[in-house]
């Protein structure tokens, strides 16, 4: 009886992990706190930035905000994953709507207050941020290109609090963003290719189910292309160390992504295009810190 109390216990707070993506968020965190460091406050000592409590907070309030986010997210979809994906549909159902709902409203109260400990300016980008979420996930994400904009755009969010918080408007910052905005957008179009079944029957107006797989695809296509803009102004008119090596590496799997793009049929080859994609941004955040690896050596002494 107590063996199976404990697995029931183990299997809530498995689904409650699927259902914030508690993988993602941890990508997050190390990303913001990875850019803090060799790209927004490289002057600063390392033990600066990983002991400033103001930034702590922010990170910590990121975090709280995008697991609501994900909570809310999956309350209103829960009908359409249910089609799209059965089996984490049901591992997620394990923590009542209920529940979810509570923990939506707890994390987002949560992140405030820590905002506040920052600044009033925190409180009022966390706020306008939850609100984002939340308008995001309950109406424009049914509408085709303005959902997939509106979700890119609060994907990359968080980054704009640590960089609002260093006040670093130096050229090279916007040039990343730009690659990952076009990144972000790209998974966005693609998920629509993977989800068409669920999009259909439960009436989103995702550009797939509108304008058809063709149209999709096309715009894939020129957001492929539209990503080497960044790539190269990165590779020849800025300063950033191995981690040519990377962007390199992007351009490769970007190539591949075109020819999976086109011959692409059916569902599991758009999921080999979102992981292809995905493999992108995860590796992106670790190679940051390839911009200056004589950086990680000296802060590693501290």
């Amino acid at each position: 009886m107590l063996a199976r109390k404990n697995k029931l216990i183990f299997l809530k707070l498995l689904s409650l992990f699927s259902v914030v993506r508690g993988y993602n968020i941890l990508i997050i965190v190390l990303a913001q706190y990875l850019t803090s460091i060799f790209i927004l406050a490289p002057h600063i000592r390392l033990r600066g930035v990983i002991f400033d409590p103001n930034l702590f907070v922010i990170v910590l309030a990121s975090a709280g905000v995008i697991a609501a986010g994900y909570i809310i997210n999956s309350f209103y979809d829960s009908e359409k994953d249910l089609i799209n994906r059965p089996q984490k549909t049901m591992l997620d159902r394990l923590v009542s709507q209920q529940t979810k709902l509570t923990g939506y409203f707890v994390l987002n109260f949560l992140s405030v207050v820590l905002a506040s400990y920052v600044s009033f300016r925190a409180v009022l980008f966390f706020s306008l941020y939850i609100f984002g979420i939340w308008f995001y996930s309950h109406k424009l994400k049914k509408y085709p290109i303005i959902g997939n904009t509106v979700a890119s755009t609060l994907a990359i969010t968080p980054f704009f609090a640590v960089f609002i918080y260093y006040k670093n408007f130096d050229e090279v910052i916007f040039v990343h963003a730009t690659f990952l905005f076009l990144i972000l957008i790209m998974r966005e179009m693609v998920k629509d290719l993977e989800n068409l079944k669920g999009d259909m029957a439960q009436d989103y107006k995702t550009i797939p189910v509108v304008y058809g797989e063709l149209s999709s695809k096309r715009i894939i296509t020129t957001l492929i292309i539209a990503s080497g803009i960044p790539v190269y102004l990165l590779l020849t008119r800025y300063e950033i160390g191995f981690m040519y090596y990377y962007f390199y590496g992007c351009l490769a799997l970007l190539l591949i992504s075109l020819i999976v793009v086109w011959g692409s049929k059916k569902k599991t080859h758009y999921l080999w295009l979102h992981n292809i994609l995905k493999l992108i941004i995860v590796s992106g955040t670790f190679s940051i810190i390839l911009i200056d690896l004589n950086v990680v050596l000296d802060r590693i002494l501290w």
